[in-house]
């Protein structure tokens, strides 16, 4: 076939009604479009909107909530706020002015609850639409966690109490409500944080009883799939890692059990100071930079100091003696202490506070240890009778068995505790007692005794630093002594060498650089009083105490070789 022009068709008359048809149709679904298109442009928008009030639900207002304006201390109006702790029963019918974090907030119909915190403790306040408004309502169920709020309401007593909250016999009424400063998302919740570790105990052992019934080969499919049933059912809580905890610590202290520990341990050192400063002590400050790594070599923190080299301080030791060589008879210091250990135990940190003591005495260092004795049984007692609130606190998520001790504690000699051990087959090697060991002594003293407090004297010279005094009677024993809370050791000391050339040979039989301790030798030449004293390390009282497990917990910002951060 040969190719040929091609050739328009004309369209019939029919065919050109429905192109005319057709354009005019064109136009109207145009038009229809565009419609559609602006509709569909409308219903896109309305979830956006809709999202940004999730993510921002506060955007109404009135006169009585909202937002507060940022305070930049504009003005003083010389308000009167009250804390939940002093909200009662008393106030019944009286209003008050709270400023406290939103612990939880539901708005659910005409009526918000929502709970407050203030450090440990927690309120209810109530808000409905009859009495607040709707908007009032719907805007105090959508204020995020942990947001700070000032609120001014009515105090009313409650028919039952709520036992959710720590003032459990008075509810707040709302009358006002502002947002001081607004929380964002959360990475943790606080009720995970917060969670008693009875529960988390519960829990894994149920799902460790379900995996372990898992294991049998002789399951049917449906007896198999009712056990996963239940193990999904087991596990409801998250719990929430250490160091997890660590990296958000921010928050991880805003838990009312964990504000009640750092009350804990702020009182340990202000009971110690309240016993010294009635027995006559002076609170001393040394120096954390000092010029030598004098006491134990590698394990110090060396750091540049202009054109030499300085070490971050192990103890206050040299100084707390020269204090006493300055006719500063009974001195005290609580201060950081830096060990550069490359230890992982639940009971080391490369930086903890230290409580330390020196005295002079007239016959015996025995005289010091009595004060040490003394001293620590006042904190313990301080802690019983005085901070009740807190221990109820941390109790309701560690758990806490009462810390027993006696006035005067049980003394043992170093020899009378091993002999302990040998009775239970533990051999003390090398005239040391191991870590396990003290642990094992611990409830063996425990069990005889009934008390979680107790001291071992005359330990041997051989593990002993180069400043402490001989045994007069054993040249193997020094006039050393330890201190120790449930079987873990919290106070080292000793009588000190106060004889200055009886310190240069021990302190050169020992390996020390002498040039590098002269000022601290010196200071003994002119004359220096027998005396004894001993350190103590704060976050491993307060861990003991409460037998919580793991320093970090007591610590509040804990270092390790691992953590320096936050």
């Amino acid at each position: 076939m040969s190719e040929t022009t091609p050739t328009t068709e004309v369209p019939t008359t029919s065919e050109a009604g429905e192109e005319k048809k057709s354009k005019k149709a064109l136009n109207k679904e145009l038009k229809k479009q565009q419609k559609e298109e602006k509709k569909n442009a409308a219903k896109a928008a309305k979830p956006q909107q809709q999202q940004q009030v999730v993510q921002n639900p506060l955007e109404t207002s009135g006169d009585n909530f909202g937002r507060a304006p940022m305070n930049q201390s504009q003005n003083r109006a010389g308000k009167k706020y009250t804390p939940v702790e002093s909200i009662n029963p008393s106030l019944n019918g009286e209003k008050v002015l709270v400023r406290a974090r939103v612990h939880l907030a539901t708005a659910t119909g005409s009526l918000a609850f929502m709970v407050l915190r203030d450090a440990m403790h927690t309120i209810q306040a109530v808000l409905s639409a009859a009495g607040n408004g709707k908007p009032m309502v719907k805007f105090a169920g959508a204020i995020p966690k942990e947001s700070i709020v000032d609120m001014e309401a009515t105090v009313i007593t409650t028919k039952e109490p709520i036992n959710r909250c720590t003032q459990k016999d008075v509810e707040l009424q709302v009358l006002s409500l502002f947002i001081v400063s607004e929380a964002q998302q959360l990475p943790l919740q606080l009720e995970d944080l917060a969670r008693p570790t009875h529960e988390l105990e519960q829990q894994k052992k149920t799902i460790e009883e379900l995996d372990e019934k898992l294991k049998s080969l002789t399951l049917s499919e449906a007896e198999r799939s009712d056990l996963e049933k239940k193990k999904g059912e087991a596990n409801k809580y998250a719990e929430v890692l250490l160091d997890t905890r660590l990296n958000n610590r921010v928050l991880d202290l805003r838990v009312p059990s964990h504000q009640a520990i750092f009350r804990l341990q702020s009182a340990v050192g202000m009971l110690f100071r309240e016993y010294l400063h009635s027995n006559n002590f002076v609170e001393i400050h040394t120096p954390k930079m000092i010029s030598s790594a004098s006491e134990s070599g590698a394990s110090v923190f060396k750091l540049g100091y202009f054109d030499t080299n300085a070490y971050l301080a192990q103890s206050p030791q040299f100084y707390k003696q020269m204090a006493i060589c300055s006719d500063m008879e009974r001195v005290y210091e609580i201060g950081p202490v830096f060990r550069a250990e490359n230890s992982f135990t639940h009971r080391h940190l490369t930086e903890f506070v230290g409580l330390d003591i020196e005295m002079s005495f007239r016959e015996h260092y025995h005289e010091v240890l009595d004060v040490l004795d003394n001293l620590m049984c006042s904190i313990f007692e301080g802690l019983e009778t005085r901070f009740a609130k807190e221990l109820e606190t941390i109790k309701a998520q560690y758990g806490y068995e009462p810390f027993k001790f006696t006035r005067p504690s049980p003394r043992f000699t170093f020899d009378e505790a091993a002999a302990m051990l040998n009775e239970i087959g533990e051999t003390v090697v090398d005239n040391d007692i191991n870590t396990t060991q003290e642990k094992l002594l611990g409830k063996i003293i425990k069990k005889k005794y009934g008390v979680d407090f107790y001291i071992i004297d005359k330990f041997y010279r051989t593990a002993r630093p180069f400043y402490t005094m001989p045994d007069p009677n054993n040249e193997l024993l020094a006039n050393a002594y330890d201190l120790f809370m449930r079987g873990e050791e919290i106070c080292s000391g000793a009588q000190r060498i106060h004889d200055a050339k009886m310190l240069e040979e021990s302190a050169a039989k020992h390996g020390i650089n002498i040039p590098s301790i002269q000022a601290y030798i010196d200071a003994f030449k002119y004359g220096a009083a027998p005396h004894a004293g001993g350190g103590v390390g704060l976050e491993r009282v307060v861990m003991l105490y409460l037998g919580i497990g793991n320093i970090r917990k007591t610590s509040m910002f804990p270092r390790d070789p691992k953590r320096i951060a936050p």
